[in-house]
């Protein structure tokens, strides 16, 4: 059954949003359409936002393309494989000096051009940007080398004090030595003559990345007419050895002296964005043995008893005997592959498990599960001939099929916990959720409480009853109940005009920002978009004379969270203490970085990879909450309980403040509605009324539902961007039973 909630579902922007976001960022839709697939995202909950574009495009770029800055983790359809399908062969080389001349260097070694166009202004000719690298290793010195030529009209160099990667030509290279398919983590240098610069690895889902070095690389770079040659030198150590892969890619940021819109062009090497800001984002490097032969292999993919059109782009070619070497190669539209390997046996398989036939911003729900441990071939590479690879057939492993008809929920006893503990781990094998918080409400009280999985797929930590997710939008009823406090003293008006509090000058200019009330915010009626920077010129806009039409922001949340600390002359936190986590007992509750709360959260993950963590420096009310299952239940007894706020303020908080159209895509029967009351989502249900929220903040979703009548509900925390399927279908199976589709 549909049930619903907020959702940030992933999609595939068009070239125009592209350059704005920068390849494939959360998706903009707005449209409800079930309690966990709804009210349009948070999108990247944890952005702060209103700002200008071109700050948005330096600030995207830096996590998107870099990963060195915390900001919206809604990475998408890139994150999921492990390896951007670009090849290079480095062979054993000696004698060469860094020193940007080239003259010492193989003649014969191959050039791999650098012409992926990901972003940025438009090319004049291949003399405004282009590049190309070679690449050879030195096993005595336990280093690789690469050199990096690049040819550009216009060469600027920043010698100011405010040198930065984006106010000049840099050079930025990427290296994951380990190159562990799991998900290792990655080194960042950015290069120009006046400018160093590294990734913070203190973010980092890899806990053995502690500090990158320059130490460990040297790069000289020199100018000769319209080219620019970049030397370097990268110690490896103990990593370096004939038969291994690597992870390495480069980008080139141009910064031309008459542009007068103050606009960069980026070029790579492998396809893809935020390449250190998640595991796998790299091309793959085979360190050759000397005079190693390469044959050509062709092959193809296709589906074994099944009606799918597309394909996954990637495929796996792994060294029967020997795990350090293992590649990934692309797959185009129809199925073939065509790439050159070094000679030997090799085991061919799926590249990943979950594939999505549908990239359109409900691609979730079109997620298949492919068979990756029995659907394997092996082929044999032999020198100087092109070999045809036996046709990889992919199988789909059908979707769990055990939601009973009637929720277990209603006769849920201790001792039949081991069921509930079998679906859950059905669907985390299946849909590949590494971390599961659970806990369950029947009469009033938890009845059933448990931690699953892991905090990180790569280090394979355990979650606890400790670990802490974040709760994406779950924030906002949390800090809406602080509100309904301050509103039942008399300190805010539910109706007076935020302005008369607080101007807020990003959006002066528009006269109809002075209706917006506190009553506006929390019943989604502002007119502001979710956030400002899915604007295309990334500044605050209204799309509606506010009070009139329904529109799920996270902007109007963060103004009213302004307020609220101007009226109090508090600081958010101290007044979500004082208003919420005191009254209510949310202990375990935090909303912006501490040391306990590095030590206990988890990180989250993309299609089973970890990613970044990246806590909030400050509280977002639409956002930043970070908690557990057992705790969080505190909140939804307290408010079915009516604790903290007098009976008129429930019943105001309560009261339907907006009606939620449905959605064409919604499934459910005319007996399902979605409303909003104040910061509360709530539905009209078959089972009678039901009151909480959801979140979706990419790489966790979560859901906090209570049925009022049947005083029972529940509290769920993922970290997976595939989460939410579980959620949808724990409300059947615990609540409803399964139920029909239209």
């Amino acid at each position: 059954m549909n049930h619903c909630i907020y959702k940030t579902d992933i999609v595939i922007f068009s070239l125009k949003m592209q350059l704005f976001i920068l390849n494939k960022l959360i998706t903009m839709s707005s449209q409800f359409t079930s309690f966990t697939r709804v009210i349009n995202f948070q999108s990247n909950e944890h952005l702060h936002i209103s700002i200008f574009f071109s700050a948005l495009i330096t600030l995207l770029f830096t996590n998107v393309v870099f990963g060195s800055s915390p900001l919206p983790k809604a990475v998408t359809k890139d994150l999921v494989t492990i390896s951007n399908g670009a090849i290079a062969y480095a062979y054993p080389i000696s004698n060469i000096k860094i020193d940007g001349d080239i003259s010492d260097w193989p003649t014969d070694l191959e050039r791999y051009s650098i012409n992926k166009f990901p972003y940025g202004k438009n090319l004049k000719n291949k003399n405004d940007f282009d590049a190309y690298f070679n690449v050879g290793y030195n096993l005595s010195e336990k280093a690789l080398y690469v050199i990096v030529v690049v040819t550009d009209e216009s060469h600027v160099v920043d010698t100011s004090d405010e040198s930065d990667w984006n106010t000049q030509d840099s050079f930025n290279f990427y290296i994951d030595e380990q190159h562990s398919p799991n998900g290792s983590g990655v080194d960042l240098y950015q290069f120009s003559e006046y400018f160093k610069n590294t990734n913070d690895q203190s973010v980092s889902w890899d806990p053995s990345k502690k500090e990158t070095s320059w130490d460990n690389i040297e790069i000289i770079s020199k100018r000769n007419g319209i080219t620019t040659i970049y030397e370097c030198k990268i110690t490896l150590n103990h990593t370096l050895k004939a038969g291994k892969s690597i992870g390495i890619d480069h980008v080139f940021i141009d910064k031309d002296a008459d542009d007068d819109k103050n606009s960069n062009s980026f070029i790579a090497w492998g396809n893809g964005g935020g390449k250190s800001s998640a595991p796998g984002r790299l091309g793959d490097v085979i360190l050759m043995k000397e005079k190693e032969k390469i044959s050509t292999i062709k092959g193809k993919v296709v589906w074994k008893d099944s009606k799918q059109k597309k394909y996954p782009d990637q495929i796996r070619f792994t060294a029967k005997n020997n795990s350090d070497l293992w590649i990934q190669a692309a797959v185009d539209s129809t199925g073939n592959y065509t790439f050159d390997i070094p000679i030997g046996e090799y085991i061919i398989s799926p590249a990943k498990g979950i594939f999505y036939s549908d990239e359109s911003q409900f691609r979730d729900k079109k997620l298949i599960r492919i068979d990756t441990q029995n659907e394997k071939r092996y082929v044999t590479v032999i020198a100087d001939k092109t070999i045809d690879a036996p046709v990889l057939q992919l199988s789909v492993v059908p979707n769990p099929d055990i939601i009973p008809e009637k929720g277990i929920l209603h006769d849920f006893e201790t001792n039949k916990a081991i069921i509930i503990d079998k679906f859950i781990n059905t669907y985390q094998e299946h849909y590949q959720i590494p971390g599961v918080s659970l806990a369950l409400i029947k009469d009033g009280k938890v009845v059933y409480h448990k931690t699953y999985g892991v905090k990180n797929t790569l280090t394979k930590e355990k979650v606890d009853d400790k670990t802490l997710f974040e709760a994406a939008s779950i924030t906002k009823p949390v800090f809406g109940f602080a509100v309904m406090r301050l509103v039942e003293r008399g300190i805010l008006n539910l109706d007076k005009p935020l302005y008369e509090y607080l101007p807020f000058e990003d959006i002066a200019h528009d006269d109809r920002y002075k209706l917006i009330t506190a009553r506006h915010v929390m019943s989604h009626k502002t007119g502001f978009p979710n956030w400002a920077w899915m604007n295309e010129d990334g500044k605050i806009d209204i799309k509606f004379t506010p009070g009139t039409k329904y529109q799920y922001s996270g902007e109007g949340f963060e103004y009213l969270k302004r307020v609220v600390v101007h009226i109090t002359g508090k600081d958010i936190n101290t007044i979500l203490k004082e208003e919420v986590l005191t009254p209510l007992g949310l202990e375990n509750t935090y909303f912006s970085k501490n040391d306990y709360l590095a030590e206990v959260v988890s990180n989250g993950h993309f299609d089973n990879l970890p990613s970044q963590t990246t806590l909030p420096n400050s509280p977002g009310m639409a956002w930043s909450m970070h908690t557990e299952a057992k705790t969080f239940t505190n909140f939804l007894l307290g408010l079915s309980d009516k604790k903290g706020l007098k009976p008129e303020t429930y019943q105001e908080m309560f009261k339907v403040q907006t009606e939620i159209p449905k959605d064409e895509k919604d499934t459910r029967s005319k007996d399902w509605q979605d409303y909003f009351g104040l910061s509360i989502h709530m539905q009209k249900t078959p089972f009678g009324p039901s009151f909480g929220h959801g979140g979706n903040n990419g790489d966790f979703r979560c859901l906090a539902v209570m049925y009022q009548d049947l005083d029972m509900g529940f509290v769920v925390f993922t970290n997976s961007n595939t989460g939410e399927i579980l959620h949808d279908d724990l409300v059947e199976y615990l609540i409803t039973g399964k139920q029909k589709k239209k």
